[in-house]
């Protein structure tokens, strides 16, 4: 991002002919990955507690 940042920073005509390209995409596949990752945990950890909710009804319906 620093890298991005310091290409931005050298004026908008140097941005505009594309001569930042190779940092922004380095940026984007950087967040890509990071964004791809925290998916992995959020549904991993939704599996979890699907499970914990699924074995607490299943003991109310034992029970009932």
């Amino acid at each position: 991002m620093n890298a991005l940042d310091e290409c931005h920073a050298r004026g908008f005509f140097y941005s505009s002919l594309g001569m930042c390209n190779k940092a922004k995409r380095e940026v984007n596949l950087c967040l890509r990955a990071e964004r791809l990752e925290k998916t992995a945990r959020h549904r991993e950890n939704a599996k979890i507690e699907r499970a914990r909710i699924k074995k607490s009804f299943d003991e109310i319906d034992a029970n009932t």
